[in-house]
């Protein structure tokens, strides 16, 4: 007995691939949002340095920005803020070009084959008085091609000191979200700073930072119209062609 398959198979097949295709295209849009909301990770194998307690019975709540005389307002403890200058510019270039060429020519002549050519040359009189056999070949090639790539990103942000190492090193992280005219725009900074490359004015340079994750992204009507549709990333990504 054969199993025909019916309508209403045909039908479940079609509605679960049509499921997958809209899982998979779901999965495959970019949710910025997400970005504020996710911890950015700490890198590993780092040493925090133990806040120190106050005394029993003792008012002084500890060293901090606030209460030590001799020291500026620059960001130094858990909680302290500092203003990032981010500008980050790249550029890139490669060119790259190959021209090669062969070029061989072969003779080959026999008066005299042990008798042989006698016969061979009579019976195809159109090789002349001798066998002689002989060759050309060529073979050129050439390639050219060339790359490049340039960003930039300016941009202001303040950052909160999250962890201070026991180097003294501070790893901080400052996320901030603008909203103009339905477009939404994320500016997502982290990474580790130096106390010494502190300016007074409390702001630090971002090539300063070490380990850095600058994330720069939005969501709107624009970043709608940039991207293709969701069905066209999703046979892009399945399609094996």
């Amino acid at each position: 007995m054969r199993f025909l398959p019916g309508r209403r198979t045909k039908g479940c097949l079609l509605a679960g691939v049509f499921c997958v295709l809209i899982l998979t295209g779901c999965s495959l849009i970019n949710k910025p949002d997400a970005i504020l909301s996710e911890p950015i990770p700490t890198p590993v194998h780092t040493v925090t340095r133990p806040a120190q307690p106050a005394s029993p019975g003792s008012i002084w709540p500890g060293a901090n920005s606030h209460n030590m005389l001799f020291t500026d307002k620059k960001a130094g403890y858990v909680n302290d803020i500092v203003t990032i200058v981010v500008e980050e510019s790249a550029t890139g270039a490669n060119k790259g070009t190959t021209n090669t060429s062969r070029d061989g020519k072969a003779e080959f002549g026999a008066s005299a084959l042990l008798g042989i050519e006698t016969s061979i040359l009579k019976k195809n009189a159109n090789m002349g008085e001798s066998i002689s056999v002989g060759g050309t070949s060529s073979n050129t090639m050439k390639g050219t091609g060339d790359t490049s790539r340039g960003g930039s990103l300016q941009a202001r942000i303040t950052a909160r000191v999250v962890k201070v190492y026991e180097n003294g090193n501070l790893y901080i992280e400052g996320r901030r979200m603008m909203a103009v005219n339905a477009e939404d725009q994320y500016l997502v900074l982290s990474g580790i700073i130096r106390p010494e490359d502190i300016t007074s004015d409390n702001t630090i340079s971002s090539k300063y930072i070490a380990d850095a994750k600058i994330v720069y992204t939005g969501r709107g009507v624009v970043d709608e119209k940039m991207r293709p549709g969701w069905l066209s990333r999703t046979l892009d990504y399945v399609w094996p062609f």
